[in-house]
């Protein structure tokens, strides 16, 4: 009997990478999507992206405003480096930022820790402690313009019943970075507070059942449990404080306008509350030299980058340890 011959079936052909005309259909056919969120890019593309740019092409310039521009290269950084007011710019936001920045921490840990513990009347009590921050800052600038007046300031009418001198706030050096700085910390100390409550509430009760059973008070259990465990948190506040304290505006600005001098950009007398963000405005505005302002712009840029970074590994290499 013939036996039949296996004929082997022919390999199946490998599926190969798609065409370029299959890609370009399969991504039209998203193009509802790609719509739904383009608006966001193209206002990013057209008020960011764009105008950074551009300021970093002008900081190469010099540009009036209105005639041609005249290419500097880089002379104007190099001037950037040598120049003394941009340096005191500098001093006067790291004080400022400094008296401001460690006291609201502080506060607003402290809050947070006692909003924790709250039993009735958490929700008022986040809201009045957040309220600061989303009031309007030039209302809030002119008022504390008027606390810290010198004939008939509140905080020198404290002063004078407890039998101290009055102090001219608003019209010696220290006395217009402590001014801000308070300005600042009442600001901010509510929207930290907010933060680390969300922080602490995440950390487990069952930790602090435990450390109570051992014998360990409050204050042993704040540094070792509740401050271990807070260091990311306290990371993302001290990062963002860095960034905003640093580019404080509007507090100076508003504060010091009726001391001003010069110009409502100046800081005050001896432009002792001139931060880096008004000297800009004052180079850029008063003076009309957009080149040199985009390279303020920048310079401003770098600093708040290196402190941002600065406080990062600072913060970071305690937790190492």
């Amino acid at each position: 009997m013939a036996t039949v011959p296996l004929v082997e079936k022919p390999p199946a052909p490998v599926a190969g990478p798609p065409s370029s005309a299959h890609r370009k259909k399969g991504i039209l056919s998203y193009w509802r999507l790609y719509a739904a969120i383009s608006p966001f890019y193209l206002l990013f593309l057209a008020f960011g992206l764009i105008p950074v740019g551009f300021s970093l092409y002008l900081s190469f310039h010099r540009w009036d405003g209105l005639g041609s521009m005249e290419y500097a290269g880089l002379s104007q950084y190099r001037y950037l480096l040598s120049d003394t007011d941009f340096w005191s710019s500098i001093g006067n936001t790291l004080i400022i930022w400094g008296l401001a920045t460690f006291p609201m921490i502080f506060l607003a840990m402290v809050t947070a820790v006692m909003l924790n513990s709250a039993v009735r009347f958490k929700n008022v009590y986040r809201f009045a402690f957040f309220l600061p921050n989303v009031t309007s800052v030039v209302a809030v600038a002119i008022i504390f313009g008027s606390v810290f007046s010198t004939n008939f300031g509140l905080v020198n009418a404290l002063l004078q019943a407890v039998g101290l001198d009055q102090v001219a706030w608003l019209n010696t050096p220290w006395g217009i970075k402590v001014a801000i700085a308070t300005l600042m910390t009442w600001q901010w100390t509510g929207y930290n507070a907010i933060i680390f409550l969300a922080g602490l509430q995440t950390i487990p009760g069952e930790l602090y059942e435990a450390a109570r059973m051992d014998g360990a008070g409050p204050v042993q259990t704040f540094f070792r449990i509740t401050l271990p465990l807070m260091r990311p948190v306290l990371l993302f506040v001290l990062v963002i404080s860095t960034v905003t304290g640093l580019q404080s505006f509007s507090e100076p600005q508003v504060l010091l306008q009726s001391t001003a001098n010069e110009s409502t950009f100046s800081g005050g007398p001896d432009h002792a509350g001139r931060t880096m963000v008004l000297y800009f405005f004052q180079q850029t505005f008063d003076n009309n030299d957009f080149g040199y302002g985009a390279a303020v712009a920048w310079g401003i840029f770098l600093v708040v980058v290196i402190f941002s970074i600065v406080n990062w590994r600072l913060v970071q290499r305690r937790g190492e340890d």
